[in-house]
């Protein structure tokens, strides 16, 4: 279920039972019930007078006067004050009263009330409401014990305030500890595939798109292991272009780039998904072929691929050398 389909009560598993227990923790009673539903009717006779004599303090606090704003939002607000402090003397103190005063620790979140400033306000109003109590009960016990009752029910409303308050902090924290793991998990991606296309490109002969010679010694030498082990056959094929110097010489690098980009794609299309295509260096260009004899690789890489450049260049032609190793029959042509 979705945090916005849940009550407070459900996000953070308040139940009858956890809220006896922190009934009991304070010491807070079916007495104390009593002795502040009993005052009730003075509280109501006063309401407005406290409420009044309450937001005359509270906006003489600059930062609060500032946060409530306007005349409007300070009518809001008495009305909610007025309901509270009826709240705090109505002996009954459940699931539904809690919810309430998780609400204000919400509220007061959102709107940026600083804990400093609750806390304020709460002292506030817990001063004015001690001054009514005085005045109203001439009975000392009575006044103490309902003294008592308040303060006990103040700290109830506190704890379950705060709690809001923190709870909706280590949600900020781990929104943005979310937030920044993800974006850091991005960047490593993109740094990983960065890194992939950066050595790649280090590898990649930019000219015929084959391997260039940095990585040549490194795939032989893997290679000829990997065959050593299964008893495998590794032709290798050195090839050259016919006369490119006089080629370049006479017709210009440019058409003697094209050249060796046609022939590097055409070595390409023959090559197998194993093989090993390089761009040796100039006009030179090396395969290494793992698991295939020299006959199969003059037949594909020399016959083949000549007919093709000659398909494609004209009178352009390869000279090859081959050596397998490995396998059976191993000889040099």
């Amino acid at each position: 279920m979705k945090q916005t389909e849940q009550t407070l009560l459900e996000q953070m598993r308040i139940t009858d039972f956890d809220i006896a227990n922190r009934k009991d923790l304070l010491s807070l009673n079916e007495e104390d019930f009593k002795l502040l539903q009993n005052f009730r009717p003075i509280i109501e006779s006063k309401i407005d007078i406290l409420v009044d004599q309450f937001y005359q303090l509270q906006t003489n606090v600059a930062e609060i006067s500032l946060l409530i704003g306007d005349a409007d939002t300070l009518g809001r607000l008495r009305s909610a004050q007025r309901r509270y402090v009826l709240d705090l003397f109505s002996g009954l103190y459940d699931l539904e009263y809690v919810n309430n005063r998780l609400r204000i620790g919400l509220v007061h979140k959102r709107i940026g009330v600083e804990p400093k400033l609750y806390l304020s306000a709460i002292s506030t109003l817990q001063t004015l409401l001690h001054g009514v109590v005085y005045e109203s009960l001439s009975d000392e016990e009575e006044r103490r014990a309902t003294l008592s009752s308040l303060d006990k029910l103040f700290l109830f409303d506190i704890t379950l305030v705060f709690e809001t308050y923190i709870r909706s902090l280590v949600s900020e924290i781990e929104i943005s500890r979310e937030k920044s793991e993800n974006y850091a998990r991005i960047l490593e991606e993109k740094v990983r595939d960065r890194t992939c296309q950066l050595e790649k490109m280090t590898r990649i002969d930019p000219l015929t798109g084959l391997l260039n010679v940095r990585g040549l010694i490194e795939t032989l030498t893997r290679t000829l292991r990997s065959a050593q082990r299964r008893a495998e056959p590794v032709s290798i094929v050195y090839l050259d272009i016919n006369d490119f110097k006089l080629i370049n010489d006479s017709k210009g690098h440019q058409f003697g780039d094209e050249i060796l980009r046609t022939v590097g794609k055409t070595i390409a299309s023959l090559a197998r998904m194993e093989d090993c295509c390089f761009r040796y260096g100039g006009d030179e260009f090396c395969l290494i072929l793992p698991n295939c004899l020299l006959e199969q690789a003059s037949h594909v890489y020399i016959h083949r691929l000549n007919n093709e450049i000659t398909q494609r260049l004209g009178k352009i032609t390869l000279s090859a050398g081959i050596v397998q190793t490995g396998g059976v029959d191993s000889y040099g042509r």
